[in-house]
């Protein structure tokens, strides 16, 4: 079966499209810095939206860590929603815009399950240069202000 056309409204999204692989690091008042591996599939089922998927190794043991699924939709020029899901009971609901590679979101709500660790405030910055991805995130959680939390540096595979 091939592949829909990708939908007008998240063509402005094309040049996230694919696979990316790459290495980050974490850091954050309550926890021990780390190292981990990361793959980002940004892909389309021809509505317009783009579906995303992201998982986390650690570096050194190559256990899992983290994933998130969810969806980005275009919603005027520039201006961009996010809606991702996290298995540790945190929905995440964010806006923002980009600019050619350059894409900034915050959150605007978040929910969480009964034992769920306390998220209040999450910020997305993507650089996207070609086929390589930086990005820095920002959190608020568990008493903690706003401060940053990861970075990486992923490069497309497909």
């Amino acid at each position: 079966m091939s592949e829909p056309p990708l939908h007008p409204d998240v063509e402005p999204l094309a040049f996230l499209l694919g696979t990316w692989r790459g290495e980050g690091a974490g850091h954050y008042p309550t926890v021990a810095d780390f190292t981990y591996t990361e793959e980002i599939t940004f892909g389309h089922v021809g509505k317009p939206m783009l579906t995303y998927r992201q998982q986390t190794r650690d570096a050194v043991t190559g256990e899992p860590r983290h994933a998130e699924v969810g969806y980005w939709r275009v919603t005027g020029p520039g201006v961009l929603e996010v809606v991702l899901a996290h298995p540790t009971g945190v929905t995440e609901v964010s806006e923002g815009t980009f600019d050619g590679g350059a894409i900034e979101v915050a959150t605007t709500q978040l929910a969480a399950t009964s034992t769920a660790k306390e998220v209040t405030e999450l910020r997305r910055h993507i650089q996207v240069d070609g086929d390589t991805l930086r990005y820095d995130l920002e959190m608020a959680a568990v008493g903690q202000p706003l401060t940053h939390h990861l970075e990486a540096t992923l490069h497309r595979i497909s």
